[in-house]
């Protein structure tokens, strides 16, 4: 009966002409390799293909308890359709010892195929029906007796349950990014767990990928001949910061687990066997990663770590504008690699233009398969004078993993055509010709005269003159304005409190070019200190508060008693409070960078609002 029923699957199978002719396989898996005694476990067949016959082995020294149990899939991709049939069987032995499952005979297309034999070991079983389930797979119940109990779990629960960290790559460049997933494998039913101590990742970059879909999805996979259930816990992109060894660290959980146990009972036995519930400890292995060094040969001139595929283009919002306008000019890196890790390229321009540091915007994508997108620095400019400026093309360079070599990237020059200021500043520039005299452009700057004075007329002596008068004077008149000089600044000097409020934003840049530093070299601890001390330094200095008095409600009170507008206050303690929050837990949804600027920004405003 088992036999017709087989056969009518496979000629039903024979009659789909929509599926495609593929290689056939065929693979013999078993639930478990360690067996006892009176407890059944399942052999599983699956053929990859389109069978006419199919012939299981005779199961020698078992008793099949059930099956066929059969179940078919189907998949099409790219409009190539693939089908697969799956045949369990369910087996019990009494006698303890080693068995070997004989080949499976699938025939398709006149040839015969075979599966792989199998060998089991058998142990005999235990009376106690305290413990374990022979469930499959963390999803599905298990029929029979359960029971909590606090005992050990057996020696080859290792076996039924572990954690894998799986990389894509094992070998990578320093700044290359790899994937690595961890993945659960079990052929034993979870009833719980509890987290356990998440990995390190020592000498890598690290950023832990959002698992969008909340529900656990299960997967078969077969490892040394056993089928197991898989499921993905973690992945994390990992950017190596250091040639060398280095090493994927340990994932820990603790499952609770349901142990299959032999038992004397015929109910029992009919129903699957008892089990017992069981915690049990999961650390995965550690995973070496070897780590090249970027080469010393062809590295050009400015490289600054970028690794991976890129593009690099330049542009400016305007090309012709006036003197003491501002002007925006963008570099943006484009590509996927360790877009995060980026500095500004070096930027050469006229020294008569006035440059500020880059506002970084990152329009980012992190995926398994890495992290894509592009990185924009916008730097804002404002040349002071008229005339004709060229900003020179700026290069970028990187390198590239898969060809193994440097790429020098050129953005294009830009010519500015900075006509005449509204005279808010002085305007000077030069005229052209090799002796580049001084040429007027307002009414302030005259001609150098060439020609040295004399002191004296023709027929007339220095002596008594009105010069010699004026050169008498000017020793004592000098020394009485040095003299004044001198004592207001000892005057200005004596207010502790004036000299801390002129030395404020002096001292917090200090900070913050500590905190710039340490964002560069990635360590977050010291980053968020130095930026916690720069901003709490400033407001201390600035108003004059000693440390003991130094908290967010005493500032904003101060700050509303000198007139500072209530929007700025309020950025103030949100700074304040994202500043103490991340020194001991790094906040999620700002990036230190965007931490860096809010600070930098508000001393800013800070010192135009006159406080």
């Amino acid at each position: 009966m088992v036999m017709r029923y087989v056969v009518i699957l496979c000629l039903c199978w024979g009659v789909l002409p929509i599926v495609r002719a593929q290689e056939l396989t065929v693979t013999a898996s078993v639930s478990q390799t360690d067996i006892s005694t009176g407890v059944p476990f399942e052999v599983r067949f699956t053929v990859n293909g389109q069978a006419e016959k199919f012939d299981p082995p005779s199961f020698e020294g078992f008793r099949v308890v059930s099956g066929p149990n059969q179940s078919t899939s189907m998949r099409s991709i790219n409009g190539k359709t693939t089908m697969s049939m799956s045949l369990g069987y369910g087996l019990v032995t009494e006698k303890e010892g080693t068995y070997t499952i004989e080949p499976a005979a699938v025939v398709a297309n006149g040839k015969t195929y075979h599966s792989k034999a199998l060998t089991i070991t058998v142990e005999k079983g235990s009376a106690s029906s305290s413990g374990g389930a022979g469930g499959s797979g963390g999803a599905g119940g298990t029929n029979g007796t359960s029971g909590r109990s606090n005992a050990r779990p057996s020696a080859n629960a290792s076996k039924q349950i572990f954690i894998r960290a799986v990389p894509n790559k094992r070998t990578v460049y320093q700044g290359e990014q790899l994937t690595v997933s961890y993945k659960l494998y079990t052929h034993v039913q979870i009833t719980g767990n509890m987290p356990g101590k998440m990995p390190a990742l020592t000498g890598f970059w690290s950023r832990a990928l959002e698992q969008n879909n909340q529900r656990t999805e299960w997967a078969e996979e077969v490892v040394d001949g056993v089928r197991y259930q898989v499921t993905e816990l973690q992945q994390y992109i990992l950017f190596p910061e250091r040639s060398g060894k280095l090493e994927i660290d340990p994932m820990e959980m603790t499952f609770v687990i349901r142990e299959p146990v032999a038992s004397n009972d015929p109910f029992d036995r009919f129903f699957g066997g008892s089990y017992r519930e069981v915690e049990q400890e999961v650390k995965s292995p550690v995973v070496p990663i070897t780590v090249q060094a970027l080469p010393a040969e062809g590295k050009p001139e400015g490289f600054d770590g970028a690794v991976g595929k890129f593009s690099f283009t330049t542009a400016v919002d305007r090309t012709e504008l006036k003197a003491n306008d501002a002007v925006n000019y963008t570099l943006k890196v484009s590509g996927s690699g360790n877009l995060q890790l980026l500095d500004a390229p070096a930027v050469h321009i006229p020294e008569t233009i006035e440059q500020y540091d880059p506002k970084v915007n990152d329009q980012l994508n992190e995926s398994a398969s890495g992290v894509s997108g592009s990185r924009e620095f916008t730097y804002l400019m404002i040349p002071r004078h008229e005339g004709s400026y060229t900003l020179p093309p700026v290069s970028f360079s990187y390198f590239d993993p898969d060809a193994k070599r440097y790429v020098t990237l050129q953005g294009d020059s830009f010519s500015l055509q900075v006509a005449q200021g509204d005279g808010s500043q002085p305007t000077v520039g030069f005229a052209p010709g090799a002796q580049r005299d001084v040429k007027v452009l307002d009414n302030d700057i005259r001609y150098i005269k060439t020609r040295t004075p004399r002191f004296n007329k023709d027929g007339s002596g220095f002596w008594g003159s009105a010069g010699f008068f004026i050169l008498l004077l000017a020793g004592p008149v000098l020394f009485g304005a040095a003299w004044g000089y001198r004592n207001r600044q000892r005057e200005q000097n004596r207010d502790a409190g004036a000299v801390r409020n002129r030395n404020a934003n002096k001292l917090a840049n200090k900070h913050l070019a500590v905190a710039r530093k340490e964002l560069h070299t990635g360590d977050k601890k010291l980053f968020y200190e130095a930026v916690y001390k720069g901003l709490y330094g400033y407001m201390a200095d600035k108003l004059n508060i000693p440390g003991a008095s130094l908290n967010k409600e005493y500032i904003s009170e101060q700050l509303r008693e000198r007139g500072v507008e209530e929007g700025l206050i309020a950025r103030t303690e949100e700074t304040f409070e994202l500043c103490e929050m991340a020194r001991f837990a790094p906040p999620t949804g700002i990036s230190e960078t965007d931490v860096y600027e809010k600070a930098k920004q508000l001393i800013s405003d800070m010192e135009h609002s006159k406080v």
